[in-house]
């Protein structure tokens, strides 16, 4: 039987993995003393492994697919197939950037400023291609964490991942500019994108994952509606495409099931009683397809 060997994030990413994968519809189970997860589908084959290293080993066929960050698709300079962009992390749902931050107090003040100076990251390769498009030459040196402590005693300057930046502020640190926005990305072997079966296999995996992405900020609203109310209810009714509208038992009556941005439902609701709805249910949703 074939196989898919598909990469999952280990650390930050993986319990969010996890759970988006389970909304998809696939059962993981990750124990504490197994790299080897398992999964409820048997042309499958999971694999933890950390986002900084994901795209090597799709890129050299050791897997067939993984999920991993484009901040860390640049910095290995791998060759895969970027099939679909998923854009969530450990906690939010926004792009992370990667900038030049330095203390609050530094004279550096832009980018050209770096000439000469020291910077410690995580990201090596990503920020000497920075430095280079920018013509400055300056000493990039690897950190092996608490980055944000290393200014301005062990370094000038620091490359950093973050979302809000509070982190960098709490550490007197000021942003000076963004080197990368990253998103998590599946990518997949450029080989295993040629294979008709591994190809159908992470098309649809792209395809239930984007749509757990999609429900997230979307809720099923299902109401009832007399016939003289319903050209009313429907004019207040947003939907991906139109209210789906079913005649019930009670002659001159509908319900309707329509799905709506979660963001409207408090204001809409009472909206809607007003112009006649009835029974209204506001529910939950996995997945949304267009």
């Amino acid at each position: 039987m074939p196989i898919l060997r598909l990469g999952l994030p280990k650390g930050s990413l993986e319990q969010t993995t996890v759970e988006m994968l389970r909304k998809a519809g696939y059962r993981v189970r990750v124990s504490e003393r197994s790299y080897y997860p398992s999964i409820d589908d048997p042309e499958i084959e999971c694999i933890l492994i950390r986002a900084q290293e994901m795209a090597r080993y799709v890129a050299e066929g050791i897997l067939d697919a993984g999920l991993t960050g484009y901040d860390w698709i640049l910095e290995s300079g791998a060759d895969v197939v970027e099939v679909a962009e998923l854009v969530y992390g450990k906690v939010g749902r926004a792009p992370l950037r990667w900038v030049v931050a330095v203390p609050e107090d530094s004279p550096i003040r832009q980018i050209r400023d770096l000439e000469g100076k020291r910077i410690a990251t995580e990201a090596v390769g990503m920020t000497r291609k920075y430095l280079a498009d920018h013509g400055v030459n300056a000493t990039v040196e690897f950190s092996w964490g608490a980055t944000e402590v290393k200014p301005p005693r062990l370094a000038d300057a620091i490359v950093e991942i973050t979302e809000t930046g509070s982190s960098l502020r709490a550490n007197d640190l000021r942003i000076i500019d963004t080197v990368c926005t990253t998103t998590t990305r599946l990518i997949a072997n450029q080989d295993a994108w040629q294979d008709d079966f591994k190809r159908n296999k992470v098309e649809r995996l792209a395809l239930l994952l984007q749509s757990v992405l999609a429900a997230e900020k979307k809720v099923g609203l299902m109401l009832n509606v007399s016939a003289e109310n319903l050209p009313g209810v429907l004019d207040l009714l947003p939907a991906l495409h139109r209210p789906t509208v079913s005649p019930l038992s009670d002659k001159g009556w509908y319900a309707l099931i329509t799905v709506i941005d979660e963001t409207v439902v408090r204001d809409l609701i009472p909206d809607l009683i007003a112009a006649g709805a009835e029974g209204i249910v506001e529910y939950a949703l996995n997945k949304v397809v267009a």
